[in-house]
Order: C-alpha cells, then structure tokens, then sequence
C-alpha cells in the first residue's frame, strides 16, 4: 500500500531565530518570560522580607547587602519586570473589554506597552542608582 502524500507544504519545524515576529508576538513572549521571571525572583523577595523583619541587626546587614551594585541590578530587574508585566497586563485586562482588538490596536498596544516600558526602566534606573 503507498502513503498518502501530504498535500501541505510547510516546513516542520520551525526555526524560531530566523522567523521574523510581529511587535505583537514579541510583546507576548515578553510577558510571558518577565511572569515567569517574577515567580522566581519573589523568592529572593520573600527572603530580603523575611531577613529584613527578623531583627535590627539583619535588617541592617540586608540594608548593606542591598547597596551593593550587583544587588542595586537585581533590583532593577525586579521593578523592570514588574513594570513590563504589570503594564502588559493592563493591555490584556482593556482588550478583554473589547479596546484595541483589532490587528492595528493590537499592534499599537504592544508598542505603547514597550515605549512606556522603557520609560519606566530608565526612571527606575534614575532612582535605584
């Protein structure tokens, strides 16, 4: 018995590097990796709060530790983060009232979402550093 052949072309798999995405997708998988990023970072979260409320002296030792330039990075990603997501997350709560679902809103959302993204990352860097 021969196959049957496949009358679909398209390639199998997929070469995600050399796909050129949408603003929309990259906005997207940005989300997704700044939520995934917070979920991690809120460990070292919950830790400084923990060591900061456990008593004058370890508050005083996060403090030091917190002036640090690598932890003042680490922060900044955090707020960075934080931002991006909750920004995104705002666009995604406003379509879902039915603002902005067309391709042309969709597209304009995610570049108001990186514009004020940047913004808010060089405000951030102002005021960690």
């Amino acid at each position: 018995m021969k196959p049957i052949a496949s009358k679909d072309k398209r390639p199998v798999n997929l070469d995600i590097g050399s796909m050129k995405l949408p603003v929309t997708a990259w906005a997207s998988i940005a989300h997704r990796v700044s939520g995934v990023a917070l979920f991690g970072m809120s460990i070292l979260m919950v830790w400084a709060l923990d060591a900061s409320l456990a008593s004058e002296q370890s508050f005083n030792e996060l403090a030091a530790v917190l002036s640090s330039p690598v932890a003042k990075a680490i922060l900044w990603l955090v707020a960075v983060a934080l931002t991006y997501h909750s920004l995104a997350g705002v666009k995604h709560i406003v379509m879902d009232f039915g603002y902005g679902e067309t391709l042309e809103g969709g597209v304009f959302g995610a570049r108001l979402v990186i514009v004020l993204a940047v913004v808010a990352a060089v405000v951030w860097g102002l005021l960690i550093w």
